[in-house]
């Protein structure tokens, strides 16, 4: 019985989650309507999540940097070290670090925000007021964290390639601009769709995909917070979990689709 409960609530919510995403794409009209709410919303999640995202993805990329090139240099080929780590960052930890970090910072305030709303009654004042919920609350929220995402996963790639090249330079002995080198060449392959280097491309696809992921299930979350209290911490829980099970759960199927042979 307790598992035929928790079915129907998982296929609920996942109801609920395809119905307000549907509801976003309808308002993209009114985008340009929002845009000062977006704005809004890009510099406060932005802000808040930026100097994280940097020491990360600087700490990962020396992490990633030290550890291979360790192996490497066992075999003799440090020189490649810096090829191993453009593509991990591009292909997976840059969009999944910066993934992480949302769906823990930005996603829990956007669920916790709306799920106080919820149980104060204002989202239900809106709808006295004839406010398109979705259009007000949802929408702005959804379109800036599907930009903020790759924006941040960007940064995050950067900051990690040059600190895997610091690891490289001091621990492992190769030069600065051996480093970069393969770098580039390693980020030189083509997209089939857009004159971008493939990896780059696949990451931010990913990062975006990322975004829209946890803005829908951290506001699906918010909005049907129910109990007080209780239900908003109950609600970010909720939405801070499946945000990042998702996120993973996508993650292999995104790569599968553009690394499948």
């Amino acid at each position: 019985m307790r598992l035929f409960s928790t079915l129907n609530n998982l296929l609920l919510a996942t109801g609920y989650r395809l119905e307000l995403f549907g509801g976003v794409l309808a308002r993209t009209s009114s985008v340009v309507k929002r845009r000062n709410l977006i704005g809004d919303q890009l510099y406060v999640g932005g802000i808040k999540v930026l100097h994280v995202v940097l020491l990360v993805g600087l700490s990962m990329g020396m992490v990633v940097s030290l550890q291979t090139g360790i192996e490497l240099s066992k075999i003799g080929q440090q020189d490649q070290i810096g090829t191993l780590v453009a593509l991990s960052m591009a292909r997976e930890m840059g969009p999944f670090v910066t993934a992480t970090i949302l769906a823990a910072a930005v996603g829990s305030s956007l669920a916790a925000e709306l799920g106080t709303m919820a149980v104060s009654e204002e989202l239900a004042a809106l709808e006295v007021l004839s406010v398109d919920r979705v259009s007000y609350l949802v929408m702005p929220r959804v379109v800036a964290l599907a930009i903020l995402c790759p924006m941040l996963t960007i940064l995050c790639d950067a900051v990690g390639i040059i600190g895997g090249s610091f690891v490289a330079q001091s621990q492992l002995g190769v030069e600065y601009s051996l480093y970069f080198d393969t770098v580039v060449e390693a980020l030189k392959a083509p997209a089939r769709m857009l004159p971008v280097p493939k990896d780059v491309y696949a990451g931010l696809f990913k990062s975006f995909i990322f975004g829209l992921i946890i803005s829908v299930i951290s506001c699906a979350a918010g909005i049907r917070a129910r109990g007080g209290a209780l239900g908003v911490g109950s609600a970010t829980r909720a939405a801070v979990r499946d945000s990042i099970i998702l996120v993973i759960v996508s993650n292999y199927f995104m790569s599968w689709f553009f690394y499948r042979q």
